[in-house]
């Protein structure tokens, strides 16, 4: 069995999409997938199955449309993938690296190099952004007062994302191992 880790995009924001934890955990079992653990109540899933990424996502989004009735993006990626954006992350090596600035913006497909240009002009001063392999890496000192906000991004490189910070990254990856 392959570990798998699904983050789901905009539930349990506010009063949309709303989601239980335990209800999202007996959803994804219904569909076959094993050892289902989930982490806060943002949507983020581990779990293990034998069938591949792309095929997990379509399955996970058609299941909670079915089920909710509402649609969501599924960025599905295994458990070394999010091991190595963790690693790759080039804020951690930085001698003004604060780990409660540290945000990933997952990326489903890659944006072209004029559109990641369209972010620049929203950084300011006391930010920084990178982008590498599919993430945006963000170090803001608070991410609810960036501009660089999921919904600009996704906005600017025209495709969707969605956002985590480093302790969950971290924690899904330990999630992950067990």
């Amino acid at each position: 069995m392959t570990k798998h880790i699904s983050l789901l995009r905009g539930i349990n924001v506010g009063a949309q999409k709303k989601i239980l934890m335990k209800d999202l955990k007996a959803l994804y079992e219904s569909i076959g997938l094993k050892n289902v653990v989930t982490y806060i109540q943002s949507g983020n899933v581990v779990f293990e199955s034998e069938r591949s990424a792309a095929e997990l996502a379509v399955q996970i989004r058609e299941a909670i449309q079915q089920h909710y009735g509402f649609e969501v993006s599924v960025f599905l990626r295994g458990h070394q993938d999010f091991k190595q954006m963790v690693a790759n992350n080039p804020f951690m090596t930085r001698p003004d690296y604060q780990p409660d600035r540290l945000y990933f913006t997952i990326l489903d497909t890659e944006p072209s190099p004029q559109d990641l240009e369209k972010l620049t002009p929203f950084i300011a001063e006391n930010e920084q952004l990178l982008y590498a392999n599919g993430v945006v890496y963000l170090h803001v000192p608070a991410y609810g007062r960036t501009k660089l906000s999921n919904n600009l991004v996704e906005n600017k490189l025209k495709l969707r994302a969605t956002t985590r910070n480093l302790k969950t990254m971290l924690e899904l990856i330990q999630l992950s191992e067990n």
